[in-house]
């Protein structure tokens, strides 16, 4: 997970550090690790001698609704009190001056991600990876049942019109970033607007809740020590997050194409399939899950269109990470597959 040193500045990040009292000498050296997975917030792991920090702070060009720091840092703070599966959190700035960005200071959990090339590099049975995804799925549901009123979020978001907005605002984020003509992407998003849910649920939900944004304490993976990657994190429709959640599960009898471009450990001998996933999550949440479609043609849609935007920055010069050059293809790709979704009428 670990890419070569990066190009922060070491000088004002220490002088931070110290005037947050989370080091004792501003004379201390750091050591900076980039974390490479994902493609969205950028991630670091500092070490100043036996002590780690993980600093987040949004990527280069990217637009503030999206990746803000503020929210994403006061979210988990408020978390923190009640819900024992975020990661601490320390120290925020919105001093551009320090770092050209917002950024955060957290802890560095302890324990396990599973990425693809970590399940591979540990060659994980496939016995246990119904214990994995049994213990994922607990903790998916249990975070769908914290009062989000009582933790101190009840203004995080406004759950009524929560699927409207998300339907209308993921297709207008989509022109905005489009770069190339996607006839079934307009086709998905108008059947959307047709077919959305009149009546859900609401309650707190992750919006990118995969294998790689948990970490597991240990081997015997029955238990979770921290949920990452809260950016997205709202109150809404819980089933629009396990939609999001589907999209992510890629399986082995996927095309070459959707397992190349999201390399899940979902892939593995041993884990379930997308329809066990929804119920699965049914039987343990007491939820009816009636339009299924629906929620995982809105995964993949909105997907799409965080490649797409994230394409968007590469293809105007605002990231030159060569890993976001075919992300349009991706794009294109994933609004292919949520048309042929809909016209087929399941989620395999």
């Amino acid at each position: 997970m670990k890419e070569g040193n990066t190009e922060l500045p070491l000088d004002k990040i220490r002088t931070f550090l110290f005037k947050n009292n989370l080091i004792g000498n501003e004379n201390s050296e750091i050591e900076v690790h980039q974390y490479s997975n994902g493609f969205s917030n950028l991630t670091y792991l500092l070490e100043i001698g036996e002590k780690s920090y993980v600093l987040r702070r949004p990527p280069v060009g990217a637009v503030k609704h999206g990746h803000d720091m503020k929210r994403e840092y006061n979210v988990l703070r408020q978390l923190g009190l009640t819900f024992d599966k975020v990661p601490k959190v320390y120290a925020y700035s919105d001093n551009i001056e320090v770092l050209g960005a917002p950024f955060y200071i957290m802890e560095k959990v302890e324990g396990i991600i599973l990425t693809f090339n970590e399940a591979k590099k540990r060659q994980v049975p496939a016995r246990e990876f119904k214990v994995i995804s049994n213990t994922w799925l607990d903790t998916f549901v249990e975070l769908h049942t914290l009062d989000y009123n009582a933790i101190g979020l009840g203004e995080l978001g406004k759950p009524e019109g929560y699927v409207n907005r998300q339907v209308t605002n993921w297709g207008k984020q989509y022109l905005k970033a489009a770069t190339m003509e996607i006839p079934e992407a307009l086709n998905v998003m108008q059947w959307m607007q047709d077919k959305q849910p009149a009546k859900y649920d609401h309650c707190l939900i992750h919006n990118d809740f995969k294998y790689d944004n948990v970490v597991f304490k240990d081997e015997s993976w029955q238990e979770i020590n921290s949920i990452l990657d809260w950016e997205m994190c709202t109150l809404g429709d819980p089933l629009m997050d396990l939609g999001t959640s589907l999209a992510y599960w890629t399986m082995h009898s996927d095309d070459g194409f959707l397992k190349q471009g999201i390399p899940s450990p979902t892939l593995f001998e041993g884990n379930p399939s997308r329809l066990d996933i929804v119920q699965s999550y049914a039987e343990k949440s007491g939820r009816s899950i009636d339009n299924l479609v629906f929620y995982y043609v809105y995964g993949l849609f909105k997907v799409a269109v965080i490649a797409q935007q994230i394409f968007y920055r590469y293809h105007h010069g605002m990231t030159k990470n060569p890993k976001f050059a075919m992300l349009d293809k991706a794009a294109q790709y994933l609004s292919v597959r949520a048309w042929r979704v809909v016209q087929n009428g399941n989620i395999w």
